[in-house]
């Protein structure tokens, strides 16, 4: 069903920062099958799955799906017959757009619905809000809402919706259970774990409100800075704003 032959892939060839991410990858996999790919960071694994979806073409080898060379076709007709979900969970979803829209770009791709006058109607509503019911999470409720509004794991249990909506012929997980709608519930209140300095975590929220990368690991809580406070800087805890006073007329 899915045959990989000689898939090789270098990143920045002939330079200083050249990277070999794959080399010579087989893989043949039937109907039905279910395959884990384990691997540390930086092994391969997303790019592997790049490869597959049609983010770049392979410099070596071939991909065949369903019995048909996709080797050389673009990723937005990869997408009509492979499913995917990113470890990222601000990607796969259009957060400008409500979670009817998003589940309605789906679905017609899915379906084939490539004309630019293709349209939704009640009953795919009716379809999306039943799906959506089954999660759990309340969101048949909000289907008039931006996805922006939603915390990572309802929109990675939504990106899993959207990818599964119209079964397809395969389908990409990339660490989907890191950020998942289960792990909103479990960790609900929690307060969140140290993170290191180099955590990614640090550069987005790096606002005036939240401690810098510089200021060493530190716990962050979800909320509003209290008022007549200063953010936290070179390490030193937030305390009251000092007032300067300022000279009177005849002073």
């Amino acid at each position: 069903m899915l045959d990989l032959k000689n898939i090789s892939k270098t990143f920045n060839p002939g330079t200083v920062n050249e990277k070999v991410a794959l080399e010579n990858v087989n893989l043949h996999l039937d109907d039905g099958d279910f395959a884990t790919i384990v691997g540390s960071n930086g092994a391969g694994k997303s790019t592997l799955f790049n490869a597959i979806a049609g983010e770049f073409i392979a410099d070596t080898g071939t991909i065949t799906l369903d019995g048909r060379d996709i080797t050389f076709l673009p990723d937005f007709k990869r997408s009509k017959a492979i499913g995917r979900m990113f470890q990222d969970p601000l990607r796969g979803t259009a957060p400008h757009m409500t979670i009817e829209e998003n589940l309605a770009l789906a679905f017609l791709r899915a379906s084939g619905h490539t004309s630019a006058f293709s349209r939704i109607n009640k009953k795919d509503r009716e379809l999306f809000a039943e799906k959506l019911s089954a999660l759990g999470l309340g969101l048949e409720d909000r289907m008039k809402q931006p996805v922006g509004l939603l915390s990572g794991g309802q929109r990675q249990a939504l990106t899993l919706l959207m990818a599964t909506l119209v079964t397809p012929k395969l389908l990409l997980l990339d660490e989907h259970t890191g950020q998942g709608a289960g792990a909103d519930k479990k960790n609900r209140g929690r307060k969140p774990p140290d993170l290191p300095d180099d955590h990614p975590q640090h550069a987005r929220r790096a606002d005036p409100g939240q401690p810098h990368a510089d200021d060493g690991p530190r716990s962050y809580c979800a909320g509003h800075q209290r008022r007549g406070a200063r953010p936290h800087h070179r390490g030193r805890p937030a305390g009251p704003l000092r007032r300067e006073r300022r000279p009177r007329a005849g002073q």
